[in-house]
């Protein structure tokens, strides 16, 4: 029985979360010999002000404007840089996500 667990930091829409549950298992499907109810995965949300890299959280790169990576963020810690936010995200296609079974 497979089992994956995937440790994000917060800030993700439920639909992002969802999307990750489902394309990892169908990763998972597809690259190991086993049955779907048996695939596990599991998201951890961690708090930004509980991650640090190079000690410094991702609370206080927020605050400075820059998110992991060098990424733009938001005041709320939303990779903009990435993750479009407004109206121009719900033009986004969803195209190689499929609809479970």
């Amino acid at each position: 029985m497979p089992q994956v667990a995937i440790t994000l930091a917060e800030g993700r829409t439920p639909t992002q979360i969802r999307d990750l549950l489902h394309e990892v298992h169908a990763a998972v499907l597809r690259t190991t010999n086993t049955r779907p109810e048996h695939i596990r995965v599991v998201v951890h949300e961690v708090p930004r002000s509980h991650w640090a890299t190079g000690d410094v959280t991702l609370t206080e790169m927020d605050t400075a404007g820059t998110g992991p990576s060098g990424a733009t963020t938001d005041g709320s810690g939303r990779d903009t840089s990435r993750h479009p936010t407004g109206p121009q995200a719900k033009e986004l296609p969803n195209a190689d996500v499929k609809p479970l079974p």
